[in-house]
């Protein structure tokens, strides 16, 4: 399989490309926002913060994580994590991420259906995920494929259904978070281009996940076909 010209032409290659270049964006547009500070002089966990506020989710708390870019909102404890760049920078790149996540919180207090299903289909993504990199690899190594490709096309739709649901959940939450800076005053009209083309690169990041899971999808299932024949 590894070797097949077909997966490496149709699945391989574009899945690198799309990879890279949602990462080059997504670098591009948070290197060069996170040098401009917003006019407000609000950090990003400030930022966070004052969405939460305003939306009566003072419960939720708002905490600094390690790591670049591991922002991210736990709907499991409740809470909002920003990584330390964020937490503390007053960048437009910085209060834009921290207003995405803040986003997330919001979906889940009005329970945003999209994200609700998202988090109903985590443990058995998360099962699927364990799985599918199992039964691959024992289909591989015993040369059992035309066996297991029925398991790992189950498997690996399940993985690509969740990363299907992923984006309108990401690009929702953007869209609440620009409305929220906006609305509370928390970014001036001049800055809304910086927040928008952070917010985007970083959507595409999904986007490029997506296509790669559909690419490697259909060639399972082309696989599977051919096997039959």
């Amino acid at each position: 399989m590894w070797f097949d010209p077909k997966y490496i032409l149709f699945v391989m290659l574009p899945g690198i490309i799309i990879g890279i270049w949602a990462q080059l964006r997504l670098h591009s547009a948070f290197g060069k926002y996170s040098q401009v500070p917003v006019e407000s002089g609000l950090t990003g966990a400030q930022a966070a913060r004052r969405i939460l506020d305003d939306a009566g989710l003072t419960d939720v708390p708002v905490e600094e994580v390690e790591g670049k870019l591991t922002d991210h909102y736990d709907p499991t404890k409740r809470a909002l994590f920003l990584s330390s760049d964020n937490f503390h920078g007053n960048s437009i790149a910085a209060v834009g991420v921290a207003a995405h996540e803040s986003g997330h919180a919001l979906q889940h207090q009005a329970a945003y259906a999209m994200l609700n299903l998202r988090m109903a289909l985590v443990p058995i993504t998360q099962f699927s995920s364990s799985a599918y990199g199992i039964i691959l690899f024992l289909g591989w190594i015993m040369h059992g494929m035309k066996f297991a490709l029925p398991i790992i096309i189950v498997l690996f739709s399940v993985i690509t259904l969740f990363q299907l649901i992923t984006l309108p959940v990401e690009y929702d939450a953007s869209a609440r978070a620009k409305e929220q800076l906006f609305r509370l005053g928390l970014v001036r009209e001049s800055e809304r281009e910086g927040v928008a083309k952070v917010l985007n690169a970083a959507a595409l990041t999904y986007v490029a996940a997506l296509v790669s899971s559909v690419l490697m999808l259909l060639y399972y299932i082309s696989a599977a076909r051919g096997s039959r024949n």
